[in-house]
C-alpha cells in the first residue's frame, strides 16, 4: 500500500497536505457563503459554521507548512546518483524530489551493483 501513495520526496508530502488543507479549507469557506444565497437568513448561520471549519483547515496547513519548512532547514543534502540534482533527504531513506529514486544513509539498505556483486 506504501508503495502505491508515497511516490515523492518526505518533504513533498508534508507540502501536498498543506496545500490540500489550504484547498479543503478555502472551499468550505467558499460553500459556506453560498448558504447565504440558498437560505437566506438561515443560511447566516451556516456561512459562520462554515467559516469556522474553513479558517481552522487553513491554520492547520500553516502549520503543516511551516513544519515542512523547519524539517527542510535540517534535512541532509545530497546529490542524487540518478540525475546528479541537489536533493533533500529526511531520515535514512528517502527519495529524490526530482526522479523519485530511492536515497539511502544507510549501508544495509544500499543496493548493490553487479561489479560489487562478483567481487
Amino acid at each position: 500500500m506504501n508503495k502505491f501513495f508515497f511516490k515523492s520526496a518526505k518533504i513533498n508530502e508534508f507540502r501536498l497536505w498543506g496545500l490540500v488543507f489550504t484547498l479543503v479549507g478555502m472551499g468550505v469557506m467558499i460553500l459556506g457563503t453560498a448558504g447565504i444565497v440558498f437560505w437566506g437568513q438561515a443560511g447566516k448561520i451556516i456561512a459562520a459554521i462554515f467559516m469556522v471549519i474553513g479558517m481552522i483547515s487553513l491554520l492547520i496547513s500553516v502549520a503543516v507548512y511551516f513544519w515542512a519548512g523547519m524539517m527542510s532547514t535540517s534535512a541532509t543534502m545530497l546529490q542524487c546518483p540518478e540525475c546528479s540534482r541537489p536533493t533533500k533527504m529526511l531520515g535514512k531513506t528517502d527519495r529524490c524530489m526530482y526522479c523519485k529514486t530511492i536515497l539511502t544513509l544507510d549501508p544495509a539498505q544500499a543496493t548493490t551493483t553487479p561489479s560489487e556483486q562478483q567481487v
